[in-house]
């Protein structure tokens, strides 16, 4: 009789999650584990493109994802210091909250038949799927933080983008008329204001407008320092499919960043139960999802540069959104 293959899936985040469902979808069994407790909040743009649909429906959520009641969202809005553009999204995105993303995959991974660890697993044997987020050690000066927290208040249908002293905060609705706002900052925009991420906020008078009439729900929630690593050519050892951000961390402004997380890990799971090579896996990924990471890295230099602004003036809003989206994420 022929033996069901078996892997184990470290992390169970929307990579590791969207392995383990591929995974069993191929027919494997699956060891999962996450030390860390569901639902739960994470720093996050909270933001999914259209693409997310077909992925999801691949994964066989899509129904819960649709009962989850996410913000649909339609429009985009970038927010310079000096000038502002604004554009129709070519299709609808959503919003949903990690809180509720993360545990409606993890409980669909669980009850589709993952054997749940809750301690932490070392990278022992094959085939295992890493999709553990980041672990990249950086040094002191010119590092990069992320903060986001909740508001209560009026909500909108348009993800917006609001850029100054190399710092950029992003607003969205997600399920439940809430506002997730989300940004990144540098180490020394951050010190400036002691770490008080209302100080950061409010130092925008355009994004402190904006606030103005929405309540934070709970305190802030901050992460980092952050890392922006391609690891699309990089060799990893036979077996060990890395995913999500084990694999590469995308810069949050793209708004890809759950999605890819979930593209690398289907093709993981796949890839591990199928007995896939790693450097085989490796090139689908890097297929779909190196076009995003490549614009997200230009963008990222030239604001840093002060360029940004000029760009957006002349770039159409539609063009920089296909610009960033995954080729092809099913």
């Amino acid at each position: 009789m022929e033996r069901t293959p078996s892997i184990r899936v470290i992390g169970a985040g929307p990579a590791g999650s969207a392995a383990s469902l591929a995974a069993l979808r191929s027919g494997a069994a699956v060891d999962l584990f996450e030390k860390s407790q569901f639902p739960r909040h994470k720093v996050c743009g909270e933001f999914l493109s259209p693409e997310v649909i077909p992925l999801l429906d691949s994964l066989a959520v899509l129904g819960d994802f649709n009962a989850a009641g996410p913000a649909v969202i339609r429009r985009l809005a970038l927010r310079f210091p000096s000038s502002d553009k604004f554009c129709k999204l070519p299709e609808p995105a959503f919003g949903l909250s990690r809180y509720a993303f993360d545990e409606l995959l993890f409980r669909n991974a669980v009850q589709k038949g993952a054997r749940v660890n809750p301690e932490e697993e070392r990278v022992l044997g094959a085939p295992t799927v890493i999709a553990h987020g980041r672990k990249i050690p950086s040094s002191r000066g010119g590092r990069l933080f992320g903060f986001k927290a909740h508001f209560d208040g009026p909500v909108d249908d348009a993800i917006e983008l609001f850029f100054f002293d190399r710092c950029y905060v992003g607003l969205n609705a997600v399920e439940g008329g809430v506002t997730n706002v989300c940004g990144l900052g540098p180490e020394e925009l951050l010190q400036r204001h002691r770490f008080d991420v209302d100080s950061v906020v409010n130092s925008s008078p355009k994004l402190a407008e904006r606030l103005n009439p929405l309540r934070r729900k709970f305190r802030w929630l901050t992460v980092g320092p952050l890392v922006f690593e391609n690891r699309f050519r990089a060799s990893f050892e036979p077996g060990h499919y890395p995913a999500g951000d084990a694999l590469s961390f995308v810069d949050p402004f793209t708004g890809s960043g759950m999605l890819s997380a979930m593209v690398s890990g289907r093709l993981a799971g796949i890839a591990a139960a199928g007995g896939t090579a790693v450097d085989v896996y490796v090139k689908q990924c890097r297929r779909v999802l190196e076009r995003p990471f490549q614009v997200a890295s230009l963008f990222r230099n030239l604001l840093a540069n002060g360029w940004g602004e000029r760009l957006a003036a002349f770039m159409p809003g539609s063009l920089l959104v296909s610009l960033t989206r995954p080729h092809r994420a099913v």
